[in-house]
């Protein structure tokens, strides 16, 4: 029988526009790992496990419940909730934090709305959940898009092993990570960390990130991190009709020519069919009729990535806003979400065995968006370019596909692989597609990735990482986990990677931010006490204490408290024990003093163990075989398999010892597992091993060529 091993597990629910999808983590207490793992399998982060069936998603976005914040828990929450109960263990569950983090949707609510929503949010998980919640405001949050983006950086690089094998690694220069490249409907986020010159040079522009090893030493890396607001794929679009309609010059043209729709097909400006015959939408809005002309829709894109914009701090790549210089010898880049279902989706990006050719990918497009509509119509009924590609999708892939050339290549730039080698690049690019596509992987200047060994690459695991990290006991009581500004020391706006219990809520008022009288009084309080009761009790009160010494005597002899003692009998204490005014005799007050002098000092009280970490500290192990030690979490590059093989790119709390209980002003008991100091939140911004099936494995690069140069 193998040997029994503790599981920490996390729960993290991705809030987006369109809806809620529920991610679980699961990693081996760190205690357990330091015990039997060797010192070379201790210089790598926590490795986290996830299987398919604990991911779930449920629509509409929770920015639709603005209005409706009561109904946020029953109609939406409930359903994760449950999901996330079934897999985690029930003797688990206090000790696994929980977080919401909200993208684009929320960010566009009202901020009263927002407030209201996100303390309902965690009001509610905290009334039907035993989930791990010490702070609302740090586990119910909007995040803004440059933290979803070194969330994904970190997912990324955790994934392709550039956290834990660094030599394997090695993009030259002494630099081993992978640039990130994340785009959406309404934003897209880049996210790398520049070469060390770069980095020496834009020191003040760079985050510092900083994460915890097995053996509790700290691995420090500094990135930046920026977000184009307006340049998600929608938004992009909708710059876009607005540009054409302005070339008119024309208040309300009935007809616009666009090149990035397939030939002989008229829309709505918001992509909907429109049937022969039909002009307009009620008259008011122009209709959009296509042209079928890839390379004039790549023109008239081009001016969307607003290249000219001043720049006040050079260099800028889009909208005049900063990014360091970028050199593509040393940064590889992975793309995410449309980077992938727009050269994916669709084009398949060719037999699955090469990586991103700028020269193929544009002969497909081109290819695809010059035919006739009618032409088209007739391949997707008989699922020419795949199952998933509908006509909603046709609709739309020319221009998502114009667009994603123009920000790749002409606003990051991203070298043309296949047509230029990289500025001040010493290796062939041209030759290196040519000569080994089958095994280039990640070597080129970028790529789009879904998932990585079997998991997919999202922003929610690069906060649980942070999060599992924080957990390992520092080995020298160092700098606690986290990010925030690259100054020494903690940054005044440190993002813990740990859970705190902050000494104020600021944005949300959850039940734990509540003192007794709150609990007391408060109408939504379970042990409130009901306010007509309160009422008679403070009536009898007073007028007990305004009728007399001699009155209070015979009532409380009439109510049996009066003192009958017979002579010789010992003393007895009066009512509350002699210690409250007006219920007892003068000489109770000494006894007050007497118990101060001889009782031990406040501070001096320690709070033994929670109670249920004893029983927690049991294993938990999953079905089917324990945890196997020795196994060193950094992989790397993957590789690619032929076209006849399967494609890999197919879709709490860790700390040793117990915790802690801390016992605030408001007489409320917070708890923390992990060792990083408590301070408040001032907040923001190929194939591998695998020990255990479902886990995101990291890939082994010892098959691969060395890298030769989102």
């Amino acid at each position: 029988m193998g040997r029994m091993v503790k599981w920490r597990f996390g729960v993290i629910l991705d809030a987006g526009s369109s809806g809620t999808r529920l991610h679980i983590y699961k990693w081996v207490d760190p205690s357990n790992v330091r015990k039997a793992a060797g010192t070379d399998n201790l210089q790598s982060l926590p490795e986290l496990k996830t299987e398919k069936k604990w991911t779930k998603k449920i629509h509409p976005g929770v920015s639709t419940f603005g209005a409706t914040p009561d109904r946020i828990g029953p109609d939406h929450l409930k359903k994760l909730f449950d999901h996330a109960l079934k897999i985690v263990p029930k003797d688990a569950v206090s000790d696994t934090p929980i977080f919401l983090l909200a993208t684009a949707g929320m960010r566009l609510l009202p901020d009263s709305q927002r407030s209201k929503l996100l303390a309902e949010m965690c009001s509610y998980a905290r009334s039907q959940t035993n989930f791990l919640i010490p702070d609302c405001n740090s586990n119910f949050q909007v995040i803004p898009g440059s933290t979803e983006g070194l969330y994904g950086w970190v997912a990324a690089n955790y994934l392709l092993g550039g956290f834990d094998a660094p030599k394997e690694h090695n993009h030259e220069k002494d630099h081993h990570t992978y640039g990130f490249l994340d785009m959406g409907g309404a934003s897209a986020q880049i996210a790398f960390a520049p070469n060390a010159t770069e980095a020496e040079r834009h020191a003040n522009d760079l985050t510092l990130l900083r994460l915890r090893t097995l053996d509790g030493a700290p691995a420090e890396y500094r990135v930046f991190v920026t977000t184009w607001l307006e340049y998600g794929v929608n938004e992009a679009r909708r710059r876009y009709v607005e540009a054409l309609q302005k070339e008119t010059g024309q208040d309300d043209p009935e007809e616009l020519r666009d090149p990035c729709l397939p030939k002989g097909l008229r829309t709505t400006t918001k992509g909907d069919i429109l049937l022969p015959g039909s002009k307009t939408v009620a008259g008011k809005t122009p209709s959009l009729l296509g042209t079928g002309n890839f390379q004039e829709c790549l023109k008239k894109t081009y001016p969307l990535l607003d290249k000219d914009a001043p720049c006040e701090d050079e260099p800028c790549l889009l909208h005049g806003i900063h990014v360091p210089a970028i050199d593509f010898d040393v940064n590889h880049f992975v793309g995410v979400s449309e980077y992938w279902h727009t050269t994916h989706e669709v084009f398949e990006m060719a037999h699955k065995d090469k990586a991103y050719d700028f020269q193929t990918y544009q002969k497909r497009v081109e290819e695809f968006c010059t035919k006739d509509w009618k032409v088209l119509q007739e391949g997707i009924k008989k699922h020419q370019w795949g199952k998933k590609v509908d006509e909603s999708k046709a609709i739309e892939v020319c221009f998502k596909s114009s667009w994603l050339i123009s920000v790749l290549h002409d606003g990051i730039g991203i070298p043309r692989v296949g047509i230029e080698k990289g500025p001040d690049s010493s290796h062939n690019g041209t030759k290196e597609v040519l000569e080994s596509a089958k095994n280039k992987g990640f070597t080129d200047s970028f790529q789009a990735v879904d998932k990585i060994a079997d998991t997919e690459v999202s922003w929610t695991l690069g906060k649980m990482v942070i999060y599992a990290s924080s957990q390992v006991p520092s080995k020298d009581d160092g700098l606690p986990v986290g990010f925030g500004r690259n100054v020494p020391g903690l940054p005044d706006n440190f993002e813990y990677g740990a859970l705190v219990q902050t000494a104020t809520s600021t944005n949300i008022t959850g039940p734990a931010s509540k003192g007794w009288h709150d609990t007391l009084f408060d109408g939504d309080a379970p042990r409130r006490i009901p306010g007509f009761l309160l009422f008679v009790l403070i009536i009898c009160v007073a007028g007990l204490l305004l009728c007399g010494r001699e009155r209070r005597q015979r009532v409380y002899s009439k109510l049996g408290l009066g003192s009958t003692r017979r002579p010789g009998s010992p003393k007895r204490r009066g009512l509350f024990g002699g210690k409250m005014p007006f219920f007892g005799s003068s000489s109770s007050h000494g006894a007050y003093e007497r118990v101060l002098e001889e009782g031990v000092p406040g501070y001096e009280f320690e709070l033994g163990p929670v109670e249920g970490d004893e029983e927690n500290s049991h294993s938990d192990s999953s079905t089917g075989s324990g945890y196997r030690a020795g196994r060193a979490s950094g992989l790397a590059t993957p590789h690619i398999h032929d076209s006849g093989s399967q494609d890999f790119y197919e879709h709490s709390n860790g700390s040793q010892g117990v915790g802690l209980g801390i016992m605030g002003r408001s007489g409320l008991t917070g708890r923390t597992e992990s060792r990083d100091k408590l301070v408040g939140m001032s907040g923001p911004a190929a194939v591998g091993r695998r020990s255990r099936r479902g886990s995101p494995t990291r890939l082994k690069s010892s098959a691969m060529k060395p890298l030769v140069e989102d």
